[in-house]
C-alpha cells in the first residue's frame, strides 16, 4: 500500500468517526431518498462520506459493485433496490469501516425484510478490484476515486469487471485545473476529497484510455470550497461498457421513452443533455442510441434504425447546475453531452 493509501485509510479508519468530523463540504453532502434511509441503522448513517447519491434507475435483479463502500450506506440503499434476486458487493481498504458495515448487515436486512442477505463486503483496493471479470451490471462509487493516485487503473478495472452493456454511475469531485504537487501532498486536503481531484480534461482522457469513450454528466454541483483559486465540482457521471465513437455522429435516429420505468413514469434523465419525456420523440446521436439499445434501458425505449451518416450531431449540452445559484463548471464529457 502506498503512503497516500495508508494515510487515507488511517484518516477514515481512526481520525474521522462521523460525518461531522469533516471540515470541508466536499464529501459530506449526499442527497438520499429518505424512504431508503429508514431501514439503515444510525451507526451506518453517521458514517456517510459522500458527495452525491450515485444510485441509478432500474437496479432490480442487478449485481451492483460499490467502490470504496466505507461503512456501507450506499450498499444498503442499493440492496433495497436490487431486491432479493440481486446482489451488492462493497469493496473498501479500511478495516475499521468494513467492521462497521459487517456488524450492521443482520439488523439492516431484518429492517428491510429480507430473509437472506444480498450484500457482501470485501477488503480490497479499487485499483485491483477483487471481483471476477464481466460479472457486474452496475459499478457505483461515492466520492472515492479522487482519493486514488492511479485513476486510470481504477477505470480499467471498472471496465474489466463490468458486463457488456453495463455502466458505472459515480459521484466524484473534479477540479477546474491541475492540482499542484504541494497541495496534493497536504494530507488533510487530500483525504477530504479535494486535492486528489482530477482536472476535468485529464479525467476525460483517463476514462477514454480505459475504454469509456463517451462519459455523460448526470448532475453537477459547484462546491463552496476554493483553494488558491482552484474551484471544485461534485459531479455524477455515467459511462457504459459499450464500444462508442469519440464524437457524436448523426445517423438520423430518434428515441422515444415509453414511460415504463418504475418511479420514472413521466420522464427519464439519461444525462444533463438528454432528458426524455414519456411518449415524446427526441433526435439522438448514434452514441446515445447505442447507450440505450445496448444497456438494461433498451426495453423502455423505441429507437429508430440508422438511416445514413449526416455528419456531426448538432448537440448542445443544455447543462445546468443542480442549484440555480451554482456556476456550471466544465465536467468530463466524451461526445456531445
Amino acid at each position: 500500500m502506498s503512503q497516500t493509501s495508508e494515510f487515507v485509510s488511517e484518516f477514515y479508519g481512526k481520525e474521522v468517526q462521523k460525518t461531522e468530523d469533516l471540515i470541508f463540504d466536499a464529501c459530506c453532502v449526499a442527497d438520499y431518498d429518505l424512504s431508503l434511509l429508514g431501514p439503515i441503522t444510525d451507526e451506518v448513517k453517521s458514517k456517510r462520506y459522500g458527495c452525491g447519491s450515485p444510485i441509478p434507475a432500474m437496479l432490480s435483479g442487478c449485481t451492483v459493485l460499490d467502490l470504496g463502500c466505507g461503512a456501507g450506506i450506499d450498499v444498503f440503499i442499493a440492496a433495497q433496490l436490487v431486491g432479493p434476486q440481486g446482489k451488492v458487493i462493497g469493496v473498501d481498504m479500511t478495516d475499521e469501516q468494513l467492521e462497521v458495515a459487517r456488524r450492521n448487515v443482520d439488523p439492516i436486512m431484518a429492517n428491510i425484510g429480507f430473509k437472506n442477505s444480498n450484500v457482501e463486503f470485501v477488503k480490497g483496493r479499487i485499483e485491483e478490484i477483487p471481483v471476477e471479470s464481466g460479472t457486474v451490471d452496475v459499478v457505483i462509487s461515492n466520492c472515492v476515486i479522487n482519493l486514488s493516485e492511479h485513476k486510470e487503473k481504477v477505470f480499467k478495472e471498472i471496465w474489466r469487471v463490468l458486463k457488456p452493456g453495463g455502466e458505472f454511475y459515480i459521484a466524484d469531485i473534479i477540479a477546474d485545473r491541475r492540482i499542484p504537487a504541494r497541495l496534493a501532498s497536504d494530507k488533510r486536503l487530500y483525504s477530504e476529497c479535494l486535492t486528489g481531484a482530477a482536472y476535468s480534461g485529464d479525467l476525460t482522457r483517463t476514462m477514454r484510455r480505459a475504454g469509456f469513450e463517451d462519459v455523460r454528466t448526470v448532475s453537477s454541483r459547484l462546491l463552496n470550497d476554493t483553494i488558491e483559486g482552484i474551484r471544485f465540482t461534485s459531479a455524477t457521471l455515467r459511462g457504459f461498457k459499450i464500444d462508442l465513437e469519440d464524437q457524436c455522429e448523426d445517423y438520423g435516429q430518434v428515441a422515444v421513452y415509453k414511460g415504463t420505468m418504475a418511479d420514472h413514469k413521466d420522464s427519464f434523465l439519461l444525462d444533463l443533455g438528454h432528458p426524455f419525456k414519456a411518449g415524446e420523440p427526441v433526435r439522438v446521436c448514434k452514441n446515445t442510441a447505442d447507450m440505450i439499445q445496448q444497456s438494461r434501458f433498451a426495453p423502455h425505449f423505441a429507437v429508430s434504425p440508422e438511416m445514413f451518416h449526416m455528419g456531426i450531431f448538432d448537440c448542445s449540452p443544455g447543462a445546468s447546475a443542480s442549484s440555480g445559484d451554482d456556476v456550471q463548471m466544465a465536467v468530463p464529457t466524451g461526445g456531445c453531452c
